[in-house]
C-alpha cells in the first residue's frame, strides 16, 4: 500500500516537473503572457530561487533536500 502512494506521488513529482519545464519553453517562445499557462512561470521559478538564496543556511538546507529528492531516483 505504501508503495503505491509512493509511485503515484512519484508520478505526479514528475508530471509537475514536465509542466514547469513546459510553462517555460512556453513563455520563453511567446513572450511574458501566455493566456492558457495561468501564471508568469518564469517569474515564479527566479522568485523562489531569489527566497531560497536569500534563506541563508536554511535556503541552503531547503536546497539540498531539492537536490537529494530529486537525485537520488534513477531514470
Amino acid at each position: 500500500m505504501i508503495d503505491k502512494a509512493k509511485s503515484y506521488l512519484v508520478v505526479l513529482t514528475e508530471l509537475g516537473l514536465v509542466l514547469v519545464g513546459v510553462g517555460i519553453v512556453l513563455q520563453v517562445l511567446f513572450g511574458e503572457t501566455v493566456p492558457f499557462v495561468g501564471g508568469d512561470t518564469v517569474g515564479n521559478l527566479i522568485g523562489f530561487i531569489g527566497d531560497i538564496g536569500s534563506g541563508g543556511y536554511i535556503g541552503l538546507i531547503a536546497l539540498g533536500a531539492l537536490f537529494w529528492l530529486f537525485g537520488r531516483r534513477a531514470l
